[in-house]
């Protein structure tokens, strides 16, 4: 599908730059706060007296509810409105900040962390729906989604370098503290440049059981793969919930396939190349959210960088992430979806394997500077290929499900990362240990294996990606997409 003067280029009018700047922010604020943290934990962990098995979920508390509510999240922004769904999100989000911030205990930052995911699963759908449905196919489509795919790409890097500039310079409390007025100018833009919408949906019939099974069974997937590490992958506990998280997803495609009006419409995967792009972000976020937790923990706890150096050592990526994926957003009307994120794959599983030879004795210039921008080159690749091939074809009023899908995998795909590849190191680290090694030459060890399996990982993505569909710019088809009994817009 290509722009014709039926549809002017919105994105050359100043309403549609700002709309686009708009759902940018929203994208990068929420993906930002998976990061930025990550510096600021060994402060926090002082100042609240946290034991170090509860530190961990200062992070898996953001991404445990951000995975799990993400699908109800998506779809009850295509029901009931984007516009709602983004606003109400927004201040959950905000007030979670606050409360974050002003926290005095362990138990009530989880808490406010738990909440925040909470709502950045409301806002992002939402966001990275408004963007779709605003920006038609071609190169507007392109240009848009590109940006989005910078900036999610950035928000990564960036996170760990402001989280380390304001827990070190204003204090930890700060990390939360700076997404106040963020939160207020995008209420204020939802307002101004979002249009109101009608009511959308008769909700009479909404899909409640499927609502319940679709989230119970996401938040206990998520919480079996982030509690793995320290439990142990063969215990009784972590098969239990695996298997009761396989079983209520199992539960919740039957309903699905039943229900006059599911929550989920499975048909949606007949949209060509939207189940391999979710897949390819599954597998290579695995590896890209992992190598960031594993170099920050080899630059402060082996090289003994301080909060604001391990920050700024990712300043360049951010530079490597921009040209990349303004690059890539320009070749996908050439060359399309599948080469850019196969290559993009392929160039960061290279350079994580070079990151995975770091000495004790590294030096930041020769042994990480390198392998770490060749990997920005690859993640803003992957993320403008695969934003836009998930976005691909999809009908206006399941764009919120579409967008729920690939941001879930993301996180999914963070987590699992997490779980196995902390496994992997752990079990390296101890080993080590054990033969009374020194902890510089243990914790190296440890941070090489992970990341060689890192490397594997993306290697996968790529290969996934070669047999995903080759979108450039046109639609793809839907295959007689048609849901029973769609539920009607109110007049």
């Amino acid at each position: 599908m290509t722009e014709s003067s039926d549809h002017a280029s919105f994105l050359s009018t100043r309403r549609g730059k700002l709309t686009l700047a708009f759902v940018c922010a929203v994208g990068f604020l929420d993906f930002v706060d998976a990061s930025i943290v990550n510096v600021a934990l060994p402060t926090i962990r002082h100042h609240l007296h946290f034991s170090v098995q509860s530190l961990q979920w200062v992070l898996s508390g953001y991404l445990l509810t951000y995975g799990g509510f993400m699908l109800l999240g998506g779809r009850a922004g295509d029901l009931i409105g984007r516009r709602r769904m983004l606003v109400s999100g927004t201040a959950v989000f905000a007030l979670s900040s606050l409360a974050g911030g002003l926290s005095g205990s362990e138990g009530l930052l989880i808490a406010a962390r738990l909440a925040q995911g909470t709502g950045a699963a409301m806002m992002v759908p939402a966001a990275l729906s408004i963007l779709t449905t605003s920006f038609v196919e071609g190169s507007d489509r392109h240009t848009a989604l590109g940006v989005w795919g910078a900036l999610a790409g950035l928000a990564s890097a960036l996170g760990v370098f402001l989280g380390g500039v304001l827990s070190q310079e204003a204090g930890w409390r700060w990390v939360f503290f700076v997404n106040l007025p963020v939160c207020v100018l995008i209420l204020v833009a939802a307002f101004r440049l979002v249009p109101r919408e009608q009511q959308r949906a008769r909700l009479a019939n909404f899909d409640a059981l499927g609502a319940f099974l679709a989230t119970a069974g996401m938040l206990l997937l998520v919480y079996a793969l982030v509690n793995a590490p320290d439990v142990g992958w063969g215990t009784t506990r972590t098969v239990a919930e695996l298997g009761g998280a396989a079983l209520l997803l199992a539960g919740f495609a039957v309903n699905e396939l039943r229900h006059r009006n599911p929550l989920f419409p499975l048909s949606i995967f007949r949209i060509n190349g939207l189940g391999a792009a979710d897949a390819v972000m599954v597998i290579a976020m695995a590896g890209f959210y992992s190598l960031f937790f594993f170099i920050t923990l080899y630059m402060q706890n082996v090289l003994h960088y301080s909060q604001i150096e391990a920050g700024a050592a990712y300043l360049p990526t951010t530079f490597g992430v921009a040209i990349s994926a303004g690059v890539s957003s320009q070749l996908l009307t050439r060359i399309g979806t599948r080469p850019i994120i196969a290559l993009g794959a392929l160039v960061a599983a290279g350079a994580v394997f070079w990151l995975s030879r770091i000495p004790v004795h590294g030096s930041y210039t020769t042994d990480l500077l390198p392998g770490l921008l060749i990997m920005s080159l690859g993640l803003g690749a992957v993320f403008v290929g695969v934003q836009t091939a998930a976005q691909a074809g999809v009908p206006q009023d399941k764009a919120g499900l579409a967008a729920a899908l690939v941001n879930a995998s993301t996180w999914l795909g963070g987590a699992l990362g997490l779980a196995i590849f902390s496994a992997i190191s752990t079990s390296r680290i101890h080993d080590l240990l054990a033969i009374h090694a020194a902890q510089p030459v243990a914790l190296t060890a440890g941070f090489h294996r992970a990341l060689l399996a890192a490397a594997l990982f993306l290697v996968a993505a790529a290969a996934i990606a070669s047999r995903a569909t080759n979108t450039r710019g046109q639609p793809a088809t839907t295959a007689d997409f048609n849901d029973p009994a769609p539920i009607p817009d109110a007049a």
